[in-house]
């Protein structure tokens, strides 16, 4: 079995690419303090530079206007982008329409493609996911107490959810509603996806969740009676809680590719202050404290590399991804944690300070360790499987990669 994740020539040139458009047009594009309508101004003229030099929609087929990577080419190009907040956003592949966009692509019939997948890829519509509510544990989604009664040809929906990421900017929701009454909660089979158009009667985005890292767009959403078309059922009825795992798994990959960037942005952060900082008779970078910081690091961030390209790659052979992806989510999250928090130790005062982007990664960061299923969650997961695994075949090989060693 050959493992090889050289980058082919075109791939590598992409990569260059997206490097020097980050580097280059991104970042000097966007000082702070802009009034808002300036802001809007700049950041949408990004997407239209980044459309013209083709760096758009990285993960989409070509043949809906994408760039035809697989999940593996992918890695780089979200490793390069996101290492501006901005950058994921500017080349149209960051969440939650770069999740959203692949579930219509597979659930959405001809006509919901066209109506709510191509304003997405067109980058003229936002949307949102409206799966976690508060009532529940937002890690195990067979839970969900927002639930859909049909009327005629239409479904009557009532619930509370919250932390919509983007739904204020959104013009769409898929939400997840409990549709078979049947089918007791904690059992797959008894959610359903709908498409809700924004703004509409009976969803009401009481309010912005104030975070760590300030009010960034995650919504509590209060719906009462709101009334959907039975056209308006995204990928069948009772198959919710499958569409969300099919969003979910690749998604969640895709914040560690976006994760990676910041904890080498972090690394390199470290060592640049290693080599310029004096103290006690010679340079940061010449102490065996501050060298072991860095090691630490890096071998955490070679780890994390791995675990991704691995991961991506059993998506874009077919394979079984989903222990991979869980332990590349919990071991990339704590480590992108743990390299921000080692990057700000070394800069002392000065990291701990706004002067650097270093504090507001660290708030950013502690959300990683619950997002997309908390560490505990995955844990669990893994352990399981490793067991099954175990039982199934007299070895725990399968569940640890399934590598040739």
């Amino acid at each position: 079995m050959a493992i090889d994740f050289t980058l082919a020539p075109e791939h590598e040139e992409i990569r260059r690419r997206v490097r020097a458009f980050v580097q280059d047009v991104i970042v000097p594009a966007v000082p702070g303090d802009l009034p808002r309508d300036d802001y809007l101004r700049i950041i949408f003229d990004l997407r239209r530079q980044a459309r013209a030099e083709g760096l758009w929609l990285p993960h989409m087929p070509r043949e809906w206007g994408g760039m035809g990577l697989g999940h593996v080419e992918l890695a780089m190009v979200q490793a390069e982008a996101a290492r501006t907040r901005l950058g994921p956003w500017v080349l149209n592949c960051a969440a939650p329409d770069e999740g959203n966009m692949h579930t219509l692509l597979h659930w959405g019939t001809d006509e919901q493609k066209e109506k709510y997948l191509r304003p997405l890829l067109e980058g003229t519509k936002m949307s949102c996911f409206a799966m976690t509510e508060p009532e529940v544990a937002g890690s195990d989604p067979t839970l969900i107490r927002t639930h859909a009664v049909q009327d005629g040809d239409e479904w009557l929906i009532n619930g509370h959810k919250w932390f919509i990421s983007n739904a204020r900017r959104a013009s769409f929701a898929i939400l997840m509603a409990r549709t078979e009454p049947d089918v007791p909660p904690g059992s797959r089979g008894g959610t359903t996806a709908f498409l809700i158009d924004l703004p509409q009667d009976g969803w009401d985005d009481v309010r912005e969740v104030e975070t760590m890292h300030g009010s960034t767009g995650h919504s509590e959403i209060v719906i009462t009676d709101l009334r959907v078309p039975d056209a308006q059922i995204l990928g069948g009825r009772g198959n919710g809680h499958r569409l969300g795992q099919y969003r979910l798994g690749p998604a969640r990959l895709a914040h560690c590719m976006r994760w990676i960037a910041q904890a080498e942005t972090a690394l390199d952060m470290m060592v640049d202050r290693a080599l310029n900082r004096y103290s006690h008779g010679s340079l940061l970078a010449e102490k065996q404290g501050v060298q072991w910081l860095i090691a630490d690091s890096a071998m955490e961030l070679y780890q994390c590399k791995l675990m991704v390209l691995h991961a991506a790659s059993k998506i874009d052979k077919g394979e079984d991804f989903r222990t991979e992806v869980s332990m590349a989510k919990h071991f990339v999250a704590n480590s992108l944690n743990r390299i921000i928090d080692r990057s700000i130790q070394v800069h002392g005062a000065l990291g701990y300070s706004t002067d650097t982007p270093l504090a507001n990664m660290f708030q950013h960061a502690r959300w990683a360790r619950f997002a997309d299923g908390a560490d505990e969650i995955h844990q669990m997961r893994i352990a399981e499987r490793v067991i099954a695994a175990y039982r199934d075949t007299g070895s725990t090989n399968a569940a640890t990669g399934g590598l040739p060693l």
